[in-house]
């Protein structure tokens, strides 16, 4: 799994962007969750908010998140992806296929399914540590 991640980082790195790791699971979360807050993102991903809000705040200056006040709360703010975000998480998305495509090589289709099965078994029994 490090391999991968590290692999798919430094992919990131390597682009024109030169994008991060944890700039890439900000623009992959606002992508699955349109319109959710800093607070609902930092509550997802355990991380410190004051760190997400430096993040948030380096891509919304380069263009690829956009806010928008909450009509129900003026005090919070909505982010979603730009039209430029959205074609920058295309081509991550992309990368990261490429990344594990190269992983699976010479495996098999059943192979493949049960590493999935077993993937995911480690990651409820260490989901259920916290």
């Amino acid at each position: 799994m490090h391999l991968y991640r590290s692999g798919r980082s430094q992919a990131f790195r390597e682009d024109a962007r030169g994008i991060t790791h944890m700039e890439s699971r900000v623009l992959d979360y606002f992508s699955r969750h349109p319109g959710a807050t800093l607070s609902d993102l930092a509550a997802h991903s355990g991380r410190d908010k004051a760190q997400l809000t430096r993040l948030v705040k380096g891509l919304r200056e380069h263009g690829d998140l956009e806010s928008k006040e909450d009509l129900k709360d003026r005090r919070s703010v909505r982010l979603q992806l730009s039209a430029q975000g959205e074609a920058l998480q295309r081509d991550l998305r992309k990368t990261g296929a490429q990344i594990l495509e190269r992983a699976v090589v010479g495996l098999s289709e059943s192979q493949c399914e049960d590493l999935v099965t077993l993937l995911k078994n480690i990651q409820s029994n260490l989901e259920g540590e916290r």
